[in-house]
């Protein structure tokens, strides 16, 4: 039995080292073999994790934000052996761990790791990337590119919401077309978003229906709308009514094509990914993640 931890250093405010010591710890009981990995730029923890796959191992556990979990899953999604993944969460918003109900205090999340309880989850393929969580195209998730390290730092998820708020003032609205499994959907919108999981930016109310295995994707189309009404959809957004107010466009779907004939960007994981369009499918129960023994319904 072997495992391989992928560390950010930049993530957990200074504390990663601290963490992955008492993961050393937690897990020297469980694994014969125990190898750190730490990431130094922009590709490293996909590359690790690749490493982890071809070599046989048991179990990756990333530490990091959901920039490193994204890296991670890329690392491991399309490996023919794909080890089982832990996740100890040290970024900003956390959504993946979120949506599985892994604790975001780092040391409660080790803590799980000794029970070695799994559950498959599902991941998404956008042409030829993987994600663990969320697509969103538009004016917000452009928005979102703007927020400094220092905004996260003292403000969090409040951070993403400002700069969000700033582009619905600007009145900026994109024309794109859509084909999921339902039908095809044209118009213009401020934000096309594509969840797999119920937590979002931090809001875990956004799709409450939304489960980490339930093969579809949760897509929300916020039509282009005034100041006033984009007011209104707050309170349906805070009770997990979303998907019924008469301005968005919901739909399930096991797959998605999304284009526009202007040049626009996709928000992939809360990372700028590649141009329009895309393609997405749901990779159902692909990866097993270890998660607590007794979760929320």
């Amino acid at each position: 039995m072997k495992t391989m931890i992928i560390l950010n250093p930049s993530s957990g405010k200074e504390k990663a080292e601290e963490y992955a010591e008492k993961i050393d710890v937690t897990l020297r009981n469980k694994y014969k073999d125990i190898q750190f990995r730490t990431t130094a730029k922009e590709g490293d923890a996909a590359a690790f994790a690749a490493e982890a796959s071809v070599s046989f191992f048991d179990a990756v556990i990333a530490m990091g934000g959901d920039g490193t979990i994204n890296e991670v899953i890329n690392g491991l999604a399309d490996q023919a052996h794909r080890p089982k993944l832990g996740i100890i969460p040290l970024g900003t918003v956390n959504d993946f761990a979120r949506a599985l109900h892994i604790p975001l205090e780092p040391y409660e999340a080790i803590s799980i790791l000794e029970h070695q309880n799994l559950r498959p989850v599902d991941i998404g393929k956008v042409n030829e990337s993987y994600f663990a969580n969320v697509l969103a195209v538009g004016a917000i998730a452009e928005a979102s590119y703007k927020v400094s390290t220092d905004q996260k730092t003292k403000l969090g998820p409040l951070a993403y919401f400002i700069e969000g708020a700033k582009s619905f003032l600007n009145g900026n609205a994109i024309t794109i077309s859509v084909e999921h499994e339902g039908g095809k959907w044209e118009g213009e919108t401020f934000l096309l978003l594509t969840a797999l999981t119920n937590s979002v930016g931090g809001f875990e109310a956004l799709a409450p229906e939304a489960d980490v295995n339930d093969g579809v994707f949760h897509t929300f189309i916020i039509k282009k709308l005034s100041i006033p009404k984009i007011a209104t959809l707050i309170p349906s957004l805070l009770k997990g009514e979303l998907a019924e107010s008469k301005d968005i466009e919901y739909f399930r779907s096991a797959y998605l094509t999304v284009a526009s004939d202007q040049e626009h960007v996709v928000n992939v994981d809360g990372e700028e990914g590649e141009s329009l369009p895309f393609c997405a499918k749901v990779l159902r129960g692909h990866l097993d993640v270890f998660v607590p023994t007794t979760r929320k319904a």
